[in-house]
Order: structure tokens, then sequence, then C-alpha cells
């Protein structure tokens, strides 16, 4: 298998493109910088680039709200389009970092089921306190 014969460069693009902590829905593109770095991951050896998560996000990346959409303070999806096939013509592979076991209270789902539940929520806070 490929990833076993890897050399991955991780990147947490919140972090490493500077993105302000609290997503304040304002699409800024960002995510473009790593384009900047793509011959020095490559003189690193690297050749498959691991991005921690890129999905829309209240805060940290890992609280996501859409798994559709690349978080805004990142940029536009075809923002990392753009870096993909950047990183992909350079023989760079892809990996992305999808947190599937929690979401954000923002995410719909959870909104929906809050809705639906709240009866049953206040019971349980009472019940817990």
């Amino acid at each position: 298998m490929w990833a076993y014969e890897s050399v991955f460069y991780q990147i947490y693009p919140l972090g490493f493109v500077g993105a302000p902590f609290e997503n304040d829905g304002v699409e800024t593109h960002r995510i473009l910088k790593v384009l900047d770095w793509t011959d020095h991951i490559k003189k690193l050896g690297a050749n498959a680039i691991y991005f921690s998560p890129v999905f829309e996000s209240d805060t940290h990346g890992y609280n996501t709200r859409d798994y559709r959409k690349i978080d805004c303070r990142l940029g536009s999806n075809e923002d990392f389009k753009q870096v993909c096939d950047k990183l992909h013509s350079e023989g760079i592979r892809v990996v992305l970092d999808g947190v599937f076991n929690h979401v954000s209270r923002n995410h719909p789902a959870v909104q929906a089921a809050l809705d639906e539940t709240a009866g049953f929520l206040k019971i349980m806070s009472l019940l817990n306190t």
C-alpha cells in the first residue's frame, strides 16, 4: 500500500496559515499559502501531506459543522481544490483528517436533536444535578 512507503508532512491548517481561533464566518483565502511551501516539502523528501481538520468548524477544527465545506477561515472548496491539484501535480498525495466521531454543537444534526428532545434534555439535566 502506498501509505506504508510514503513520507508524510503533517499540516494543522488553521495554525499553519495563522487563522483566528473563533470562526467569524468571513471567508479568507489562507489555504493557498500551502502552495508557497510545496518546494520545501518536496526537498524534505515528503511525498504525502496529512492535513489535520480542514472542514467548517466553530473553533479548533475538531468541532465540525459541515463535512462538505472547507473552513471559511482557510478559504473555499475551490481554493482547496487548487492546493490539492498542485500537490498532486508535484507527486504529493493528500490525506484529510476526518473527525467523524464528534461534531460541533452547531452541526445541523445536533441542532435538530436539541430541538426535538428539548424536554428530554431538560429532565436529564435536572437528574444530573
